[in-house]
């Protein structure tokens, strides 16, 4: 079997990087060991869409992406009547919190043109019913006498109404895959990849557990928390100076508090709260310092059942900043493992072996950019197999709806780490 392009790995960053190459003209194979498209991490992501990051580039990224998800059949060039994931405009606010301080980045608002509004306690507590704007920093644990301790102290919020969530994400990779079936591209599903094959310091393509060779001159590792693995089947990661890791974690489902509006990012508590169509509340993690966090060393190893200790400590910290939400008995969620850099910062490259690429490291925060993430690995590709030197000079890729100007050497393998994350979900 011969193929231009391999992508290992059909999740929504995969199947975008699917679209935009055989968008380019080139034959492409998408490899999964799952059923389907996005039945791996992309399906427990909670597909919030939102522009705090702690880089211009970050920014950026996520800015143009929402032009796509706002205009996502266009985007697809998808025909009236498919069904398709809905993006809904909600408004996010990003709660006050030492370790994501708003001075960091509005003037990376006012660069990228994202819409912005300062709340004080005061403005937080009438916009958003409910809340209780105390300031509670550093989130402590529910064992912590600090945890119930009271405060006098408050906090605002920068709110930015044009951020909100994908309904279904799993059905966005699955539209993105039958976007790129429609320009040619072919997917195997149930089907892992066991090694990487090489000739003369190329990549020669992948052979695959049922014993298929697929002859390929480009392979893109997107295979999210199984993408460590790949690497090391393909022998690349000697110059990275960051690493990745499987990562499980846990997303909640309680009823929503009466009249919940914008999504809320409280890292002074260390979780963030997300409604949905149906009155449901999604409440995730933030990464908090006092928490233990479940890293693999293999992804199989996860256990896929919510637990009671971590249900009840992320509910209790969404129920502390909201009184009225009720914190049920038994535990009800999603659990996901996600694949997490160093620095919670991606990294879209080339490798040491020439025509193997990542898109790694992008569990947890890139769901959102996952539009433009396609046509930016598919630029830095053909880029670099026509002769680029990647390392040396960074491809720039230039972003359609916005206009701007992204420097893809901010997501290199062999990047400083990104001293402003926050070391945290959010980037």
């Amino acid at each position: 079997m011969n193929a231009d392009a391999v992508v290992v790995g059909a999740g929504v960053i995969g199947s975008s990087i699917a679209y935009e190459l055989a968008g380019a003209g080139l034959s492409v194979l998408v490899v999964d060991k799952a059923a389907g498209a996005g039945h791996g991490s992309t399906g427990a992501s909670s597909a919030v869409v939102r522009f705090n990051f702690s880089t211009w580039d970050g920014v950026a990224l996520a800015w143009e992406a929402r032009h796509c998800w706002e205009a996502w059949q266009e985007h697809l060039g998808a025909a009236e009547g498919e069904a398709l994931a809905r993006y809904h405009r909600t408004g996010l606010a990003m709660l006050d919190a030492e370790v994501v301080p708003r001075e960091r980045v509005l003037p990376l608002f006012d660069q990228a043109g994202v819409t912005y509004e300062e709340w004080s306690p005061d403005t937080l507590a009438a916009r958003v019913p409910g809340i209780d704007t105390g300031r509670y920093w550093p989130p402590a644990r529910l064992d912590d006498e600090r945890f119930w301790a009271e405060t006098s102290r408050r906090l605002g919020a920068v709110y930015t109404p044009d951020a909100g969530f994908v309904d279904d994400p799993q059905l966005a990779a699955a539209n993105l895959a039958a976007a790129a079936a429609r320009r040619g591209a072919a997917f195997r599903f149930r089907r892992a990849v066991v090694e990487v094959t090489r000739a003369h310091d190329q990549v020669t393509g992948v052979r695959l557990a049922d014993g298929t060779l697929v002859s390929a001159p480009v392979v893109v590792n997107a295979a999210g928390p199984w993408s460590a693995a790949l690497n090391r089947l393909a022998g690349v990661g000697s110059d990275f100076t960051v690493g990745v890791r499987p990562l499980r974690q846990e997303v909640h489902y309680v009823s929503a508090p009466p009249g919940f509006g914008p999504i809320i990012a409280d890292l002074d508590l260390g979780t963030y709260l997300r409604g949905d169509a149906t009155g449901g509340l999604l409440v995730g993690g933030t990464e908090p310092e006092c928490d233990p966090l479940d890293w693999l060393e293999d992804p199989e190893q996860a256990a896929m059942t919510p637990t009671a200790a971590l249900f009840g400590a992320q509910v209790t910290r969404a129920a502390r900043r909201f009184p009225a939400l009720g914190v049920p008995d038994r535990p009800s969620g999603v659990v996901g493992v996600y694949d997490v850099t160093d620095d919670w910062t991606p990294i879209y490259d080339r490798t040491e072996l020439p025509g193997f690429y990542v898109a790694i490291g992008t569990s947890g925060n890139q769901f959102k950019n996952a539009p433009v993430v396609g046509g930016l690995m598919a630029a830095l590709v053909q880029a670099v197999e026509n002769g680029a030197d990647h390392d040396r000079q960074p491809v720039r890729f230039h972003a359609r709806h916005t206009g701007h100007t992204v420097d893809l050497g901010a997501f290199s393998r062999k990047r400083p780490i990104n001293a402003d994350s926050s070391g945290t979900v959010i980037g």
